[in-house]
């Protein structure tokens, strides 16, 4: 898709849909329209065709223009940054609907931060029109979209100039959003740790210019055992399939600046081991890897966007299985950090790979270490399907997270990390037990988390509940890309 930004005469950009956000009550743009085709867009309002209600769409066919259309979205009601994100969303619904190849957006009627919006344009627009790539390749493909343009208009030169940074940001976000969706949507006989390993190191093969800032390493389970990653490698020990650590780094600034380090969980498939799940819905378990698919969709953002930082990636990859050598419920294992470990549930591995690799995190001198995990169930039940759940041993931190989530539109909820939710973790065998108890387990999950990240400032999004969705419209969402490229863009300044 190619994205460009202009502030020339609005009819005088060649395009066959024109996308206008307006209320009920016509202005700027909209009134201008509207002279121009005799009233047909009042006449449409007057006739209750239209009421400019927020996320209201409905395609116009201009009079005596063959092919061409205005798509009306409306913009009433929409105050708040998630409103207006959810408005834009259907406006690029409307449009990859219709057989458009090149459009004009009018950047009127929402927000009046002219990057802001023009970056949400086009992340909208690109995750609107992912198609999943259908692995065998023999299964029929859908037809490609037609759209391959679109123009934001602005109404001054500054704007435009301002567009043209949130074009490219938006794009690049809604780009490693798919890339990380189809990771997710992948069956797991082919998205299986190796495969994920090759797919990280596929990035740093890419063209010459982010070769030079992209690298990625791939730890054998031979390297982890001399390691001492004994939590990680009890979850891998019961498949066929080997774990492996992905350790990816993008360095955007000088060597000598602390990176941000993101630890991604990938358990390509979860069956929970010995501690078996029920096997109805057992095969979204596929997406039990979308926290490290979030890392390859944000390094791929990272590329696009050149944004000057450096960013390390690691990514603990297993499959939960239960065969003849998997780990046991009551098992007893050391950890990377010396921290023993007895396992009660052998469906609480998530924690178990996390811990290992937060600890060779410690490695890089982080500035920040931020794990995304599809961890628990209970986040679904504590906050739905709508926010990921957050927790932070740093304040600030957790702010900036907070403010990044209300500016992408991929918010995150503080949760507590008391003593007194720790304190459920106490094991008669070990140093700590892998689960507190039925109460409160998406605190206790991070809890356990946190003995493993004292040396740092550190935050947990548990995103078991975004990551993706069920049902009729069953996929991975590419959450939570866009609010791990936010707090980057923000550190980068």
């Amino acid at each position: 898709m190619n994205f460009t930004a202009s502030s020339a005469q609005l009819l005088n950009i060649k395009a066959d849909s024109l996308i206008l956000p307006t209320g009920p009550q016509l202005k700027d743009s909209a009134e201008a329209l509207d002279k121009s085709l005799d009233g047909a867009i009042s006449s449409l309002i007057k006739a209750g065709d239209f009421t400019g209600k927020s996320s209201e769409t409905l395609v116009m066919h201009i009079p005596g223009a063959s092919g061409k259309r205005i798509i009306l979205l409306g913009t009433e009601g929409a105050t708040t940054t998630q409103q207006q994100i959810k408005v834009i969303d259907a406006g690029a619904t409307a449009l990859l609907k219709t057989p458009s190849v090149k459009a004009v957006w009018v950047g009127e009627g929402l927000s009046d931060d002219a990057e802001w919006q023009a970056g949400i344009v086009a992340r909208s627009i690109q995750t609107a029109s992912y198609q999943y790539a259908h692995v065998p390749k023999s299964i029929k493909k859908s037809k490609p979209k037609k759209l391959t343009s679109v123009t934001y208009w602005a109404a001054s030169k500054a704007e435009m100039t301002a567009a043209k940074k949130g074009l490219s940001y938006g794009a690049a976000v809604g780009n490693g959003m798919n890339a990380a969706r189809q990771l997710g949507n992948l069956p797991a006989n082919i998205c299986t740790p190796s495969f994920i390993a090759a797919e990280a190191k596929a990035l740093a093969k890419g063209p010459a210019k982010n070769r030079a800032k992209v690298s990625t390493t791939v730890l054998s389970e031979a390297q982890m055992r001399k390691l001492n990653m004994g939590s990680l490698l009890s979850v891998s020990a019961g498949s066929d399939e080997p774990g492996h650590l992905i350790v990816m780094k993008y360095q955007g600034a000088k060597a000598s600046a602390k990176p941000v380090v993101l630890v991604g969980k990938a358990v390509t498939f979860d069956t929970g081991g010995i501690s078996l799940k029920p096997g109805s819905g057992m095969d979204e378990m596929k997406y039990d890897m979308c926290g490290g698919a979030s890392v390859i969709g944000v390094m791929n953002a990272l590329i696009e966007t050149q944004l000057p930082i450096n960013v390390v990636g690691i990514i603990p990859a297993v499959e939960n299985m239960p065969n003849g050598n998997a780990t046991k419920p009551g098992d007893v294992v050391t950890s990377m950090s010396g921290q023993t470990i007895e396992i009660l549930n052998t469906d609480a591995e998530g924690r178990l790979i996390l811990c290992d690799a937060l600890t060779y995190a410690g490695r890089f001198k982080p500035d920040t270490v931020i794990d995304i995990a599809t961890l628990t169930g209970a986040v679904i039940g504590a906050l739905g399907k709508v926010t990921a759940g957050m927790l932070s041993n740093d304040d600030e931190l957790a702010e900036q997270l907070l403010s990044s989530g209300t500016r992408s539109g991929d918010r995150a909820w503080r949760m507590p990390l008391w003593e007194e939710y720790d304190e459920l973790l106490k094991s008669n065998f070990a140093d700590i037990a892998n689960i507190g108890g039925p109460q409160a387990g998406t605190i206790t999950a991070a809890c356990f988390l946190a003995r493993f990240t004292k040396t740092y400032k550190w935050a947990h999004l548990d995103v078991a509940g975004t990551a993706w969705v069920s049902g009729a419209a069953k996929g991975a969402t590419g959450r939570p890309v866009p609010i791990l490229m936010d707090y980057l863009r923000s550190k980068a300044g």
